[in-house]
């Protein structure tokens, strides 16, 4: 038999060093060490000590524990023992089995089955028959659609005169001064590109590349990505995507009247949600006189909706607008429960987020459950919210427990 080298040599001699298993160890040496250089984002780290730390546990040799439902840990067996028992007593694959609730079977599914049928929509002509009638060719279809885009586009935001609006300068009207600002350069971007493509759809101006990309991306009710780029990341239809931005103006509407905080936030609706969940650090961190960097974000779910608030509160803000994937939030109970089969994304009720000095944060009984702003997760990650919980936080971890601010 060959020796142990490298790192196997040094966990060959660890082993044979204590007299009792070192499992914090292991799973340090694991977790950080082995594989953790490799994991880039910190919530898949997360996940992965998660896995060590539930698989590796002084109960795998007393027999009392289940690598996996209806799994139990084998005996001492040699090493074709081992895949004999695997073979033999391993349940078919779900789920279940990774931590994860039956409903990640029915959204894999569900995005696998959009993906098909969009690529089969790819592979269609844009100009068919059927029968005796023609269809709406695609230059009809996109030229409609382009003229209801434009028919209901805002106006932009005349930025100098909301400045005089107000000699507040608070970190909320400046969140607010901001996302006018974004906004303007979205409607701008979509009134130019949409009156270009027009003008080419008549014989006016010459198709471009990029009005070439924008009719395919309006005939497939896609968001351009000359938009996309411009605005929040999105999984959604342009249909829906257009009509969230028509949501964020009224939105914004409301908030410029008078500059006054509305009574629950849309946070989906902000370009930058990170910006506002500062802005309330700020401005509770100034009001109390706190060292902003001694101060933390606390997270209160209510049991009501947004109609529910007619005003704002003296500190902090309400929020709404996100979902719960992987898990729900159960109102009676004020903690964490196990998902509803099928019901994939339940939305949440209004939160009240405000600013704490960072040793009065109360995680005990917490799960730090990340936001992100869609279900592809990575990139359009947000920041964390601590939620109450009855369970260990490694249930809700290893099912892949997180609120979403789209759906």
């Amino acid at each position: 038999m060959s020796r142990p080298t490298g790192m196997n040599a040094s966990l060959h001699a660890a082993l044979n060093t204590f007299s009792q298993v070192p499992w914090e160890d292991l799973c340090y040496l694991v977790g950080e060490i082995m594989y953790g250089g490799h994991i880039t984002d910190q919530w898949d780290r997360r996940l992965c000590r998660t896995y060590l730390q539930e698989l590796f546990n002084p109960k795998l040799f007393e027999g009392e524990l289940f690598l996996c439902p209806g799994f139990p840990a084998p005996p001492d067996l040699d090493y074709a023992g081992y895949h004999s028992y695997v073979d033999e007593r391993l349940p078919a694959e779900n789920p279940s089995l990774y931590g994860l609730h039956p409903n990640a079977e029915v959204e894999v599914m569900t995005t696998t089955s959009d993906s098909l049928f969009r690529t089969l929509l790819d592979l269609q002509p844009r100009d068919s028959t059927e029968g005796e009638e023609a269809t709406q060719s695609s230059e009809e279809k996109v030229k409609g659609v382009l003229e209801e885009l434009l028919e209901k586009l805002p106006e932009e935001y005349n930025v100098t005169e909301l400045l005089v609006k107000t000699d507040r300068r608070s970190p909320y009207t400046l969140v607010c001064m901001q996302e006018c600002e974004r906004m303007n350069l979205l409607i701008t971007e979509i009134q130019t590109s949409l009156t270009e493509l027009l003008l080419a759809l008549k014989g006016e101006l010459s198709v471009s590349p990029d009005l070439e990309a924008l009719q395919m991306a309006l005939f497939y009710d896609r968001v351009p990505e000359s938009w996309s780029r411009l605005t929040f990341p999105s999984t959604k239809t342009l249909a829906q995507w257009f009509g969230d931005v028509l949501s964020q103006c009224r939105e914004l509407d409301t908030w410029t009247q008078d500059f006054v905080l509305p009574a629950v936030v849309w946070l989906s609706g902000l370009f930058s949600p990170q910006s506002f969940l500062t802005a309330v650090m700020q401005s509770i961190a100034r009001k109390n006189k706190w060292p902003l960097d001694r101060t933390a974000l606390c997270v209160d779910v209510t049991k009501k909706t947004k109609d529910d608030y007619g005003h704002p509160p003296r500190e902090g803000a309400y929020i709404h607008g996100l979902y719960m994937e992987g898990a729900r939030w159960d109102s009676s109970a004020g903690v964490l429960a196990e998902a509803v089969l099928k019901e994939l994304t339940p939305a949440m009720p209004v939160l009240y987020v405000r600013a704490v000095p960072d040793d009065q944060l109360e995680l005990k009984n917490t799960y730090e459950c990340p936001v992100y702003r869609t279900k592809l997760r990575g990139p359009t990650y947000i920041r964390s919210f601590p939620l109450k919980t009855r369970h260990p936080p490694a249930k809700w971890v290893l099912a892949g427990a997180a609120l979403l601010l789209s759906v």
